[in-house]
């Protein structure tokens, strides 16, 4: 297959070429990933990673970090909007204890991927040692291969860990040189003074440490949760997967994986948006065309979650829709 025998695929399809809009690049995407002109999506799947952040003694965030644990107990019960949405939108849920800072039952119907109790305070020592983040990147890897071996072909990534957006904001920063003032915005929710506060001690923590090594940037500044979602993205994009990228967090996690591995945009499908501040510089920094912005800054995978119909619509349009020819329809040539 080459990718004139793609392109020409969509253009003869019983329509206008281009009318189908972002739809037809979705298509030609999948079908460049998969090298056919006809892919299929095989159990997609959600993967949310939870894990808590030194950080927040520092009072970044305006919810307590016990937040996280119950949070990931509200996974499991199937109450968050994640669990809804990929209920009815055909996706496997699954979610992952990368470094809770809590003891989970080992009964529980939970991926057991915890390597710490959460980050340490990035004020005082690097959020991780090196050693401990690629750990967790190399558990990231061994999650999404038991999941290709399980025929998946199509993985979204969630997280849930109070205070990840100031580590997300942070490596924004450190990998973009973009001021800490444009990446960083409201998180959970701050009043206008708790903001100032939070940016604040985002600034002090961004002058402290010269770290210019792309692995070495992840382990001062981001989350377990944020470096095995890193080490995932990078495995799905070596397992030939498609990898649906959600809001703020997540696309955090994805510019690590970026400056390790610049081939993973090939495989990356960003599906919205997000209301957070920053996250529109970061998809300008990427370049990169998102398939919604309906105002959501969730995270928990949502906005993936949400775009993934549409994306199953491209699909299905390329193998189920008559061309041209097929049908009978005279084209304008």
């Amino acid at each position: 297959m080459t990718e004139q025998e793609l392109q020409h695929k969509i253009d003869m399809k019983t329509k206008p070429v281009g009318s189908l809009g972002k739809l037809e690049k979705i298509a030609f995407q999948i079908g460049k990933i998969q090298k056919t002109l006809s892919p299929e999506l095989h159990n997609p799947t959600m993967i949310i990673y939870a894990g808590d952040h030194g950080l927040t003694d520092e009072g970044v965030s305006s919810f307590p970090k016990e937040v996280t644990f119950q949070m990931v107990m509200n996974f499991l019960q199937g109450g968050a909007s994640i669990c809804v949405f990929c209920k009815h939108n055909g996706l496997t849920l699954k979610v992952a204890d990368a470094g809770v800072d809590y003891d989970f039952d080992e009964n529980l119907d939970l991926i057991h991927a915890k390597i710490a109790h959460g980050t340490k305070n990035i004020m005082k020592e690097p959020a991780m040692s090196i050693e401990i983040c690629k750990k967790a990147m190399d558990k990231g890897r061994e999650i999404v291969q038991n999941e290709c071996k399980n025929g998946c072909n199509i993985i979204g990534f969630g997280e849930m860990g109070i205070g990840n957006t100031s580590s997300a904001s942070l490596l924004m920063n450190k990998y973009t040189g973009i001021s800490i003032e444009d990446c960083t915005g409201q998180g959970t929710g701050h009043t206008s003074d708790g903001l100032k506060h939070k940016l604040n001690i985002l600034k002090q923590a961004s002058e402290k440490y010269n770290v210019s090594d792309p692995i070495e940037i992840l382990a001062t500044y981001g989350g377990l949760e944020i470096a095995m979602m890193c080490g995932s993205m990078l495995e799905a994009k070596k397992q030939g997967m498609v990898i649906l990228i959600d809001g703020f967090i997540c696309t955090s996690a994805l510019i690590a994986g970026y400056k390790m591995d610049p081939t993973i945009l090939d495989n990356a499908i960003f599906c919205h948006s997000s209301e957070e501040n920053g996250h529109k510089r970061m998809l300008e920094y990427l370049k990169a065309d998102p398939l919604l912005a309906i105002g959501m800054r969730l995270g928990e995978g949502s906005g993936a979650a949400v775009a993934f119909p549409i994306i199953k619509s491209a699909v299905d349009f390329l193998n189920e829709m008559s061309s041209f020819e097929a049908a009978g329809v005279s084209t304008n040539e």
